[in-house]
C-alpha cells in the first residue's frame, strides 16, 4: 500500500482519460461528500482528497490508487 501521504505532496493516478498528475489536499478519515459522491472513508479505511494539477479538480482515491510522483 506504501507509507501515507502528506499535504501538497505530488501524486498521479488514472483516470478514464489516462493518467492524471496533481497534489494531495488531505487525508480524510470520516464520511463526507465531494462532488455530490459520497466518500465511505473511515479511521481504518482512509482516502486522500487530491487536487488535479491540470482541471483543479478535486477527488478522493484510496491510497493503492495513488502513486507518489
Amino acid at each position: 500500500m506504501g507509507r501515507a501521504l502528506r499535504p501538497g505532496e505530488e501524486v498521479e493516478w488514472n483516470t478514464s482519460q489516462g493518467m492524471t498528475r496533481g497534489h494531495v489536499v488531505k487525508k480524510t478519515t470520516s464520511r463526507s461528500r465531494i462532488k455530490g459522491h459520497t466518500v465511505a472513508a473511515s479511521p481504518g479505511n482512509p482516502e486522500y482528497i487530491v487536487e488535479s494539477a491540470k482541471s483543479g479538480k478535486r477527488a478522493a482515491h484510496k491510497r493503492s490508487a495513488l502513486k507518489k510522483v
